[in-house]
């Protein structure tokens, strides 16, 4: 079992624990509008942004900066959460959100058990830890588990992965 920091305590995880390289799970999870939004289908590269509320200041600022950097990639960027669609699509319109997807996982916690990324134990419990996958093709090529939950994602190490792979997500073309 998983386990992250939350203010320095431990906290459990969840669900599988997926590694770089594993067939991601496909799954459909609830968008803003109460459609759907699928995670990992083939054909695509997508971002896959787990937090555990954009109600957090923490949260926010990752979907801003990750709204910024989606204006100008080729992925589709996805921030799945455990909020309700209506909170989501209040806070992509009070923050100008409009380059990246929002996902809400509370109906079953299927994504946050089936990517190991649901707090089983601590004052967060029944909510998402903080990570970034990026899926290919419905494969996992990378893979960021934020050890501390009240931290940001290492941005920098997200960009070299795409910079290394050409910006396609982990193509092996270098």
């Amino acid at each position: 079992m998983s386990s992250v920091l939350f203010k320095g305590n431990e906290v459990k995880l969840k669900g599988n624990n997926l590694e770089v390289g594993d067939k991601a799970p496909n799954i459909t999870l609830k968008a803003k509008d109460l459609s759907g939004v699928e995670i990992a289908p083939k054909g695509k590269t997508q971002i896959i942004i787990s937090v555990p509320s954009l109600d957090t200041p923490v949260c926010a600022t990752e979907a801003r900066e990750f709204n910024k950097k989606a204006a100008s990639g080729g992925a589709e960027v996805i921030v799945v959460s455990m909020d309700l669609p209506f909170a989501m699509g209040r806070f992509c319109s009070t923050e100008g959100i409009d380059n990246l997807i929002v996902a809400s996982d509370f109906v079953s916690k299927e994504f946050g058990e089936k990517y190991g990324v649901l707090m089983a134990d601590g004052p967060l419990e029944g909510i998402l830890a903080r990570a970034v996958f990026v899926v290919k093709d419905g494969v996992i090529v990378y893979k960021e588990l934020v050890k501390e939950v009240t931290e940001l994602p290492n941005m920098q190490a997200l960009e070299d992965f795409f910079n290394q792979s050409c910006g396609c997500g982990g193509c092996g073309c270098h």
